[in-house]
């Protein structure tokens, strides 16, 4: 019998999963922050939970920045983004949902298949993480596909970031703090650009859909 702290890291590998697919299937802006905060919660308590088991207290301190940054912070500036921009909803994608399921499975699928051979190689409790892992980044690459409003673009590259970290928990428990850092700043700096940018488009074009700068583009 597996030992209970590398079941808990496996049922939130698979929250991780799941969430992944809420974020393909959810329309309302709104529903997807919170499903990033709850990706966030799941971060912090691998993180906490790889810091006990492992004797590492350095990863309490990542916890407390994940804690910080992806579930205070982020969420607060993307749901004032989206009272300055008046956005409820995302209508407008490039592939229907039943579509997009399936191509998420192939996805989780090609995941497992790629990270197969590198599970020899690595502790019982990355092999497994390490595939949802992956399959999670190709989950928010596919979110960030099939959606044409930017702002659930922005969020999918947040999955992507999320996903990322739980991988370099999981696998190599966790990333050294200078690192975590300077991502976390990277991502609160490039959040704020995209605020700027997103404003400057909803005043331009009175929409987010980026096929609007593919239509100036082909005009320029």
């Amino acid at each position: 019998m597996l030992p209970l702290s590398l079941q808990l890291i496996h049922l939130c590998a698979a929250l991780m999963l799941l969430l992944a697919f809420v974020f393909l299937i959810e329309r309302r802006l709104l529903q997807l922050t919170l499903v990033y905060q709850m990706q966030g919660v799941l971060l912090c308590f691998v993180s906490v939970l790889t810091a006990f088991t492992q004797q590492q207290p350095e990863l309490y301190g990542s916890a407390i920045i994940t804690l910080v940054i992806k579930v205070i912070l982020i969420p607060i500036g993307l749901r004032r983004l989206m009272h300055r921009l008046a956005l409820r909803w995302d209508r407008e994608t490039m592939v229907n949902v039943p579509t997009t399921l399936l191509l998420a499975l192939a996805l989780v699928l090609l995941a497992f298949d790629l990270t197969h051979s590198f599970r020899p190689l690595t502790s019982g409790d990355a092999g497994q993480g390490l595939s949802i892992a992956l399959a999670c980044v190709l989950l928010a690459l596919l979110m960030m596909i099939a959606r044409t409003q930017a702002l659930s673009q922005v969020i999918g590259f947040l999955a992507m970031e999320n996903a990322l970290m739980f991988a370099a928990t999981v696998s190599v428990h966790g990333m050294p703090m200078i690192v975590e850092l300077g991502m976390a700043l990277d991502v609160l700096v490039g959040l704020a650009i995209l605020g700027v940018f997103m404003s400057q488009m909803r005043t331009q074009f009175e929409s987010l859909d980026i096929q609007h700068l593919e239509r100036m583009k082909d005009r320029t």
